[in-house]
């Protein structure tokens, strides 16, 4: 029991609403849903995330990036919890885990009246393939997405529209532009996660040469591009829905700002885990509306 705990808190449960979100969204806009679809491609979705979060561990650790007694949630390998081995171990695991339930999800995209068709599956295995790349990409090479200060464009995508049209396609087979706008706004949601997070460790992050947003342009600027992000929340529910509740996002995400603007040094924890009870709040809000 000890030891799942562990491994529990290692994959960062509080973040797992960045994956899980876009995906209930999905289905939602969706009408005759296969349940067997949807579960695997929850399960899909949930499986990518931890792996990033696995990498991240490993080669941030590696890098010199986590260290014991860090301001923000603390790593199982920088404190000591697990070593290099067991984290390898995980993460191939999980690699496995994606990879077979992305599988059986490009077959199913394939289906169609009870035939095969190759064209069919072709765009879930894009994503499927170009998720686990940047997965890696994240953090695992010399010239890292998190350290080059561009992985908020790939938290929008993957962990919003890409997330939510994704979802929708392997239940209809086609594309919809209110799936699109709907995912949207879990994606800066999700954006706004990274900015907490980057505003956290802008100290930590110059000493090791990752230049996020905030390290390159300063803390007000980060800070500002929150504000932006939040303030184009009611837009994309708007594009998504009309005038409905689900625009009410916004009065959450400004409140999330306002704390954010507020935080100093752990406090911006309990900010990050106000940001995935936004997403929550939005998917509730959906449901509603």
């Amino acid at each position: 029991m000890k030891k799942t705990l562990l491994w529990l808190k290692i994959i960062r449960p509080q973040t797992l609403f960045a994956s899980l979100c876009p995906v209930i969204v999905g289905l939602l806009v969706t009408t005759n849903i296969s349940w067997r679809v949807g579960m695997l491609t929850t399960v899909c979705a949930l499986a990518l995330q931890i792996l990033s979060n696995l990498i991240n561990d490993y080669y941030d650790f590696k890098r010199g990036a986590d260290k014991a007694g860090r301001v923000g949630f603390k790593r199982a390998l920088a404190e000591g919890d697990v070593n290099i081995g067991q984290m390898r171990t995980a993460i191939f695991i999980t690699l496995g885990i994606a990879l077979l339930s992305g599988l059986f999800l490009t077959v199913s995209a394939g289906m169609c009246d009870g035939s095969f068709h190759l064209a069919g599956c072709l765009p879930i295995l894009a994503i499927g393939l170009t998720a686990l790349l940047f997965a890696w990409l994240y953090t695992a090479t010399n010239h890292s997405l998190s350290y080059l200060g561009i992985a908020d464009i790939f938290v929008f995508l993957y962990y919003g529209v890409i997330a939510t049209a994704g979802t929708y396609y392997l239940q209809t087979h086609t594309f919809s532009w209110q799936s699109f706008h709907a995912g949207a706004v879990c994606g800066l949601i999700s954006m706004c996660v990274l900015i907490i997070n980057n505003l956290r460790d802008i100290e930590s992050d110059k000493a090791v040469g990752k230049k996020t947003f905030p390290v390159r342009f300063g803390k007000r600027a980060g800070e500002l591009g929150m504000f932006v992000v939040v303030l184009l929340m009611p837009l994309f529910a708007y594009l998504a829905f009309g005038f409905s509740l689900p625009m009410a996002i916004v009065f959450a995400g400004l409140l999330l700002f306002a704390k954010t603007m507020k935080a100093e040094g752990g406090q911006y924890n309990k900010c990050l885990l106000g940001a995935g009870l936004v997403n929550l709040l939005y998917v509730l809000l959906v449901v509603i509306g």
